[in-house]
This record gives structure tokens, C-alpha cells and sequence, in this order.
């Protein structure tokens, strides 16, 4: 694959515009363990551990010419890109644009496949270790690995659920075009161990029957986690499963279970946020895995990392040269957002500020010119790694974040706001470790919408406000006046975007009769621009 982006230009417009008309036509099923896949011995019990982390870093699930087939974090990106907080504005290099822009989610195309091919894949890397561990029999290794195999599921599933669910919203009826109301839907469960029989007769599930589901994993994380003698952040531990527990709680509502787990979380890691220093570092800002509780680390002889361009640093880090972010689509923050941001909290300046503005040049960059190319609002935040922008198999061997414990004192803060306990935790945390002056008064829902914005600056390109955004009903809006979101990208909604209900695929159809009659209803191209000057 060639790794110089300007000499991929003609290429680019020729795979975009297959992928705007074009739709999956081979059938891909749900793939479960085998016993082939499986057996007794130490090392290869090992190997099944290991696939899960690695399954992060996918390339080509689908098609490595499709240039955001790249694992876990183009998930994220794909998540981010869908909010109201990551505007990018394309000069035609921008793969994500479909998902900006509301068009092609329907079944019949290949960006709701990219993500379902993806979350199935690995789910059946978790599998095929809990299928392979006996508890009854294991010793205390493999034990550990089981807790690892079940925090991994729990996570994949969690995410499933909460992106395929259907949820009320502004344009689309959950009554779709077969007659049948699938609000509350979320996806089939595809256990250890099941026959293809059953695979293939396996219907989405309810919201309570998926919590059920996912709790049950959790538990058995919680369980068997513990025998986990290996140290190292790109697997969960006790404290991720702690962490898990409280996002689960929070999308049910279960403020209280929320605001245990998330304290839980927080003890059992032992970290402290980090420092103005650790994330404005031109060398180690937003690229160390050891600052937080889970993520994942690219190496040199990883095969995103060879690509070049297929890679975290590649899409999220803006000064490097190797990279698409960096010949524009810039990342940027919201201008609205950024002007809402105090100057005195620091994390203002993870973003480029405007000319003539209270924080102009106050952020440090890796270069001078980076200064000079950037956008207004565009993000310094993702730093290749060692701050090397040049050569891509440094700078893009790199970690991204996949939990930090800056989140569990956000879901803290929140479920204590939503049980009437007040604005004491968000102010602690604020003005011990963002901004020294800050202080907010509000109460009830004033106060969880202060608390969820400052947490959507705390993760912004983490993946994870569109989570929020959708359980909390929360408005998109991205044309105002002063809006830095390209034309085409303008939508406005009251409450959650329809499209955030992803849809099921017509291949799982194809292989999954009890998929057939309830699918999610095609969001695509149902809201209008707005036009602002």
C-alpha cells in the first residue's frame, strides 16, 4: 500500500465513489468458535488471549482498500464524527464523510457493514476463549484469561447495544417499513458454543434481555479477573471491569450502581487524572498507555502501523506528515464548544485558538508550521508518538485510549447530579485538576448538561460522547452562525439524531431468518441543512 497520501489522490476519489453507490453484495455470516480453533495447551490458550487486544487493530475486516477499515479506533472515529463535536471539513480526503453527512446507513450499504462485520469478529475472539477455559477445571492463568475473555465481551457488547438499539428520535418511526416496532431492539446474542442452527434463528433482543446478557459477563470478569497475573494496560483489569460496570449502569439509568462502580473504579486503579503537563506534551500527550487504565498499543511491526496511513496518528493526530488528518480534513473542536470553554481550564488549548484570542499561541506545538497550517479549533490533543511526525513507523507505533480514570469521576459526578446530591464532585474535579477557578451553581438538569459538556471535552475523539448523546436525548446542533462544520454536514435535531440507530445489515439478514422484518429504519438523508451565513 502506498503511503504517501498525494500519490494516492486518484485512487481516493475512484474507491469514494464506489463507496457512496455501492453496497455489500457478498454474504458474510456471524462467525462463532470452532473446535478447530480450539485446544487445551498453554500456548495456544495464550494465543486466544492475546487476539482479543489485537482484534483492536484489525486492518481489513471488510476491504483495506476502504480507507477506514482499520479496527477499533475507526469505530471511535466513526462514533465521534456522528456528534456534534468533531467537525471536519473536507478537501476530498475524508473517508468518514457518509457518516457526517447522514447518507448511505441503510442496510444495503457498506458502512453499517464495516461496523457490524467488525463488532462480530470480535466477539468471536472472546468466544472462542470462553469456550476453550473449563472454571471447573482451569488453573489460576487461565482463569485470569477467562475474566479477560468476558470483560472483552461485555465491552463489545455494551457497545453493540447501545449503538443498534433503536431509540425515538425527531424523523423516523421505530415502526419500520415491515409493520414491526422495534424500538428497544438491540442485537442478537451469539454465545460460546452455539450451533449454527440456532445462529441462524437468532433474533435482536430487548434492552432487558441484552442488560441481563451483559451483566452476567461482567460479573464473571469481576469473578475471574482477578487471577490475572499480567500487568500490562492494553488487557482490563479489575479496575476496567469496575469502569464497564459503570457505563453499564448509566445506560440503564441505575444512577446509583453507576456512582458506586464508577468510585470502585477509581480506587482499584490507583491513577491520578492527568496533568496539564502530561496532556499538552508535544511527545507524550494523548500517546501514553500508562496515564490510564485500558488502551491500546500499536507497535512498529503491526501491520495499521506499516500501512502508513490506516492508523490512529494517521486519522487523529494533526501535525503529523505522514497522515490524512494532516493534509486536511483538519479535526477540530466545535467553535461553540470552544467558546463556552473557560481560559482558565488548560484543556482550552488542546485545540488551536483563533488569532487575537486570549489563548493565541499559548498551546505548544511539535513545530512552528504546525501552527501555521492548522484551522482555527483544530486539535493538537492525539500526539504521534515520541512527537515524531515524520516517520510513520515511529510516530504511528502509538496508544490510544480505550478507558481513562478521568471518565469514571465524570460518570461519578453525573449520577450523583441525577440522585439530587449537587455540583460538589464536578466542582472538586474541576478545580483540582482542569480549572482552578471554576465553580457552577446549577442544580437538576442544568447541572448534568454542564457535567456531561465538560465530560465531552474531557473525551472529545475518545468514541464515547455519542453514547451519551444518545441516552440522554441530547439535541445535535451544528448550524449556527459562527459554525465551524462544513455546508453538507449542518444538521440540526431536537433530541437524539435518527441516526444514531445504526442498522442491521441485509447480509446478517441473508444468513439470520429471525433478522428479517426487524430491522432498524433507514436514517439516511431525512434531516435538511441548515443554512447559516
Amino acid at each position: 500500500m502506498k503511503r504517501n497520501i498525494s500519490k494516492l489522490f486518484l485512487g481516493l476519489f475512484c474507491s469514494a465513489s464506489v463507496m457512496i453507490s455501492g453496497c455489500i453484495e457478498e454474504t458474510i455470516p456471524t462467525d462463532i468458535a470452532t473446535d478447530e480453533q480450539l485446544t487445551s495447551s498453554s500456548k495456544a490458550t495464550e494465543s486466544l488471549l492475546w487476539a482479543m487486544p489485537a482484534i483492536l487493530n484489525k486492518l481489513a475486516t471488510i476491504d483495506e482498500t476502504k480507507h477506514w477499515d482499520w479496527g477499533y479506533g475507526s469505530i471511535m472515529h466513526v462514533r465521534d464524527v456522528m456528534t456534534e463535536d468533531m467537525p471536519v471539513v473536507s478537501s476530498g480526503y475524508d473517508w468518514y464523510t457518509s457518516w457526517e453527512e447522514n447518507k448511505n446507513m441503510g442496510e444495503d450499504y457498506i458502512y453499517p457493514q464495516f461496523i457490524w462485520n467488525y463488532y462480530w469478529k470480535a466477539v468471536q475472539t472472546t468466544n472462542n476463549m470462553i469456550t476453550a477455559v473449563n472454571p471447573e477445571s482451569a488453573n489460576e492463568t487461565q482463569l485470569g484469561y477467562l475474566g479477560v475473555a468476558y470483560a472483552f465481551r461485555a465491552m463489545f457488547y455494551l457497545d453493540m447495544a447501545q449503538m443498534f438499539e433503536f431509540l425515538e428520535n425527531d424523523v423516523v418511526s421505530s415502526v419500520n417499513a415491515s409493520g414491526n416496532d422495534v424500538k428497544g431492539l438491540t442485537v442478537p446474542i451469539v454465545r460460546e458454543g452455539m450451533t449454527e442452527e440456532a445462529a441462524r434463528n437468532n433474533p435482536r433482543v430487548s434492552r432487558e434481555k441484552m442488560a441481563e446478557f451483559i451483566l452476567g459477563d461482567l460479573d464473571n470478569a469481576e469473578k475471574y479477573i482477578t487471577n490475572l497475573e499480567l500487568s500490562v494496560k492494553t488487557l482490563p483489569h479489575l479496575d476496567v471491569v469496575y469502569g464497564l460496570k459503570a457505563r453499564y449502569y448509566m445506560w440503564l439509568g441505575n444512577y446509583a450502581e453507576a456512582k458506586k462502580y464508577a468510585r470502585n473504579a477509581i480506587n482499584e486503579s490507583g491513577l491520578s487524572p492527568m496533568t496539564e503537563d502530561d496532556c499538552l506534551s508535544t511527545t507524550k500527550g494523548f500517546n501514553d498507555i500508562s496515564k490510564w487504565m485500558f488502551g491500546s498499543q500499536l507497535l512498529a511491526e503491526d501491520d495499521l502501523v506499516k500501512t502508513g496511513i490506516l492508523n490512529w496518528a494517521s486519522w487523529m493526530s494533526n501535525e503529523t506528515s505522514f497522515g490524512y488528518s494532516s493534509q486536511e480534513p483538519f479535526l477540530m473542536l466545535n467553535s461553540s464548544m470552544y467558546e463556552r470553554l473557560s481560559d482558565t481550564d488548560f484543556r482550552k488549548k488542546l485545540w488551536k485558538a483563533p488569532a487575537g484570542t486570549a489563548l493565541d499561541k499559548k498551546t505548544p506545538f511539535i513545530k512552528e508550521e504546525s501552527y501555521e497550517k492548522l484551522s482555527d479549533y483544530a486539535s493538537v490533543k492525539f500526539r504521534p508518538a515520541e512527537g515524531n511526525t515524520e516517520d510513520f513507523s515511529v510516530g504511528a507505533a502509538t496508544a490510544y485510549p480505550l478507558m481513562r480514570v478521568e471518565e469514571m469521576y465524570f460518570i461519578e459526578a453525573e449520577a450523583a447530579a441525577h440522585l439530587g446530591e449537587g455540583a460538589s464532585l464536578i466542582n472538586t474535579f474541576m478545580s483540582t485538576y482542569r480549572d482552578p477557578s471554576y465553580n457552577t451553581t446549577k442544580s437538576g438538569d442544568n447541572l448534568v448538561e454542564e457535567i456531561v459538556f465538560q465530560k465531552r471535552i474531557e473525551l472529545w475523539g475518545e468514541g464515547l460522547t455519542f453514547f451519551d448523546v444518545k441516552r440522554l436525548n441530547i439535541s445535535v446542533t451544528r448550524g449556527f452562525e459562527g459554525s465551524n462544520f462544513g455546508d453538507t454536514k449542518r444538521f440540526n435535531t431536537k433530541g437524539r439524531p435518527a441516526w444514531m440507530n445504526i442498522c442491521i445489515v441485509q447480509t446478517e439478514k441473508n444468513n439470520n431468518s429471525a433478522l428479517i422484518g426487524f430491522e432498524n429504519p433507514d436514517p439516511s438523508d431525512k434531516y435538511t441543512v441548515v443554512l447559516v451565513d
